[in-house]
């Protein structure tokens, strides 16, 4: 009677582990927690007083990335909070000595929906190194795990370049 007892616990045990899976939802692989007293980094922006319109009617459409009315160019106030020129930011297009390498880059031609197609094709490396179901239980982290494929040794490509040929007069010393 105590081995049945102690079989159907385990039996119920694991039936209830193996329904907890998170089909549907896009992994994540890492699993970040603070376990220190640092400074939280919205509390250390400044930040213009929140203000409210004499009237909601009468407020512009949003759009993506532009301004507000409490921060009208957030980009300028950064350049300027950083120490820069915000003359030197109010420039367009391509700086003459970045054309080469812009044209160069483009050189195969440009896919308007890359960012689409790359957050696909990363959805589908996260499912596929998410994890089995212990480890996502205690909050491993599998995000190495996952794109364990991608991960450049930069030793080694620092002697294939040299080997090719190529100066790397900034590449630091090999660790000791």
């Amino acid at each position: 009677m105590t081995f049945l007892r102690i079989a159907s616990v385990a039996a119920l045990a694991l039936a209830t582990l193996s329904a907890c899976s998170n089909d549907g939802e896009v992994p994540r692989l890492m699993n970040l927690q603070s376990h220190q007293d640092s400074p939280d980094e919205f509390s250390i922006v400044p930040t213009q007083p929140l203000q409210a319109p004499p009237d909601y009617q009468s407020l512009p459409t949003p759009t993506p990335g532009g301004g507000n009315l409490v921060d009208p160019d957030p980009r300028a106030a950064a350049v300027e909070a950083l120490g820069g020129r915000i003359s030197a930011e109010r420039t367009s297009g391509v700086p003459a000595a970045d054309a080469g390498l812009v044209q160069y880059a483009g050189r195969n031609g440009l896919s308007p929906d890359i960012r689409a197609t790359l957050a696909a094709e990363d959805e589908e490396v996260r499912r596929d190194g998410q994890g089995r179901i212990l480890e996502r239980m205690f909050n491993s982290n599998m995000y190495r795990a996952a794109y364990e494929d991608q991960i450049l040794d930069p030793q080694a490509e620092l002697l294939r370049w040299r080997a090719a040929g190529v100066r790397t007069p900034a590449a630091p010393p090999p660790p000791e």
